[in-house]
């Protein structure tokens, strides 16, 4: 079985689990999925596509208008993989999607007038990835961690976080990954904001980067820090407290536990290592896929962890933070974004030791 006929026919049961005729995926993140890696956007930002598949029991319509249907047919080859084709003019409004489902009973992943509201629901379909998936993630993660090493190595005090931004997203993309995320703090703003968006602020000593990267619809994300000059006390406390953390986050995320029992285990480190109120402050993460996260770990999420899920967590402690990307497998997890050579901190959850990342000290 193919990983395409694979998804059609995931879908397919979610039909009927849902007792819905039909599913609309509108979403860019929804579009890969269930595509293997098309793009549907021209806006890297946007949530929604300029194309939409329509999935029923016995057909596979993609519509689009006749700007973006040459792309789709010719580069990514729908047509070829089994979408039939519905293109209405650029410059016109299309009732084609209203002709298709006229009687039906509709699923969506995206909110629209009569239909049912199915995002979160898709989202956890997304979640599950195929083998197929799984190495195209390794090969993501592989990508990500290059372009950070070779980013963070390269800048200097003195250079705005723009600039730093600007290594970074030129590291990924020429990997091949688009930079979806590229948040950039130095110095007091790591300690201000917990999503820095970067600024004109030049470095002084201390820099953290953050990068989620897309390629192929698949999104990982990574975190690294570095500082110039010697590690300040408190700032050591805190880096060792967090990778204890994240070292939790890794070690309980196994096949049959919950996410909510995960993420208690967690929440427990950060009291251990003397920060009890600092998850509050930040989401702690949660499954990736085709969405950095397609949903948050909360105490009240009950998903349980399947093996061949992807986890980014990324805990944070006021002036660090800790994020790397996992693969669940049978025997043990993937860290998908380690980076050789980097400096480590040895952590022991369980009586296993872990390694985690540390900052990056340069003299």
């Amino acid at each position: 079985m193919t990983e395409f006929t694979n998804k059609i026919n995931v879908i397919r049961e979610f039909l009927g689990a849902q007792k819905i005729d039909a599913l609309l995926l509108n979403r860019v993140s929804s579009f890969a999925w269930a595509t293997c890696g098309a793009a549907s956007y021209v806006n890297t930002a946007s949530t929604d596509g300029i194309a939409s598949l329509l999935v029923t029991q016995k057909n596979l319509f993609l519509i689009t208008n006749t700007i973006e249907a040459p792309r789709l047919d010719k580069e990514d080859k729908l047509a070829a993989q089994g979408w039939e084709f519905r293109v209405y003019p650029w410059y016109a409004s299309s009732t084609i999607l209203a002709d298709l489902t006229r009687g039906l009973k509709l699923g969506t992943d995206l909110p629209y007038p009569g239909a049912i509201d199915l995002s979160v629901e898709v989202s956890r379909l997304r979640t599950n990835l195929t083998p197929e998936e799984d190495e195209r993630f390794k090969l993501l993660g592989k990508i990500c961690a290059e372009a950070m090493d070779k980013a963070i190595h390269a800048i200097r005090p003195g250079m705005t976080e723009f600039e730093i931004a600007a290594l970074l997203g030129q590291e990924a993309e020429s990997r091949s990954a688009q930079p979806i995320v590229n948040l950039i703090a130095t110095d007091q703003r790591i300690f201000s904001y917990r999503h820095p968006l970067p600024t004109s602020k030049k470095l002084e000593r201390y820099a953290m980067l953050v990068l989620c990267g897309r390629r192929a619809g698949l999104v990982c994300s990574i975190t690294r820090l570095v500082h110039f000059g010697a590690l300040p006390g408190e700032l050591r406390r805190k880096a060792d407290a967090v990778a204890g953390v994240d070292a939790v986050f890794i070690e309980t995320t196994r096949p049959g536990q919950k996410i909510n029992d995960v993420f208690q285990h967690a929440t427990t480190a950060y009291a251990d290592f003397g920060f009890p109120d600092e998850w509050r402050l930040h989401h702690q993460g949660g499954p990736a896929g085709y969405e950095a996260r397609e949903y948050l770990a909360t105490p009240e999420v009950t998903d349980v962890v399947r093996v061949g899920q992807t986890y980014a967590w990324n805990p944070s402690i006021t002036g660090t933070k800790s994020e790397d990307t996992i693969l669940v497998g049978e025997s043990g997890n993937e860290i998908l974004t380690t980076i050789p050579d980097w400096p480590k901190i040895q952590v022991e959850v369980q009586g296993k030791g872990i390694s985690r990342p540390d900052i990056l000290v340069v003299k």
